[in-house]
């Protein structure tokens, strides 16, 4: 099984940078996070914001930055991963091949998330070079790493369970779009409801967890609300293919 799952993410990777798309999004995501890394060192400079910290100015607010910037590129990267398949006529031929959908459904999760750490480690290059003028907050950097590859582990999961459920890559990146925004605003949502209400919307939202790990408390309520989002739309994607596998 595991061996199934890393050929099938080590195609998606290759589809992934034989395409255009890929090569564009790291340029422009790296671009983009370079001249916001310049503009929170510039900010880092005034005397009113030196006193919070340089792991809290500069590298918790360019993975703050980061998180925005990935939930706008990522449903460009994740319309493809099923509807393409679908779209070539591919997907029938691996609906009847011997591979499993479970395998199917992880080798592709796998796949992007494998991309989604190159651009991780790309970005995390930028802070990584203060290093050597300056001490940094390991402990608060390793949180925010952590909190960007749970959030990224999310928006895969989430990108690719949309992407199953259409034959449009245009429908898949708008869709998936909607409800990743939606999902990193809910909580404003419940400013003017119940109690209840309020907590169930903060609860369910994207930022307010991410935003938790950024500033270095690392709580395993906020862990586990991530793998619950990734595990749940993965199975969802999982019985969605295994239905079209089923009915035809």
């Amino acid at each position: 099984m595991i061996r199934t799952i890393g050929l099938i993410a080590g195609n998606e990777l290759r589809r992934l940078f034989k395409s255009q798309l890929a090569w564009v999004m790291l340029a422009v995501v790296q671009l983009l996070l370079a001249i916001f890394f310049y503009l929170l060192l510039a900010q880092y400079m005034q005397p009113s914001a030196a006193s919070a910290g340089l792991t809290a100015v500069v590298v918790s607010g360019l993975y703050q930055i980061a998180g925005v910037v990935m939930l706008l590129v990522s449903p460009l990267l994740t319309m493809r991963l099923v509807t393409e398949e679908r779209r070539y006529g591919t997907l029938k031929l691996l609906l009847s091949s011997p591979v499993s959908i479970t395998e199917l459904v992880l080798g592709k999760y796998v796949g992007i998330m494998v991309f989604y750490c190159l651009m991780l480690l790309m970005i995390s290059l930028m802070p990584a070079s203060l290093a050597f003028g300056t001490q940094l907050d390991l402990g608060q950097i390793a949180a925010g790493l952590i909190g960007v590859l749970l959030l990224l582990s999310a928006f895969a999961a989430i990108g690719l369970f949309i992407s199953s459920l259409t034959d449009s890559p245009a429908i898949a990146a708008i869709s998936t779009f909607g409800v990743l925004f939606l999902l990193w605003i809910i909580n404003i949502a419940g400013t003017n409801a119940s109690a209840g209400m309020a907590a169930l919307f903060a609860y369910l939202s994207l930022l307010r967890h991410y935003t938790h790990l950024l500033t270095g408390v690392f709580n395993s309520t906020d862990v586990l609300f991530y793998i619950i989002v990734s595990v749940f739309f993965i199975i969802l994607s999982i019985w969605r293919l295994d239905a079209e596998r089923t009915y035809g």
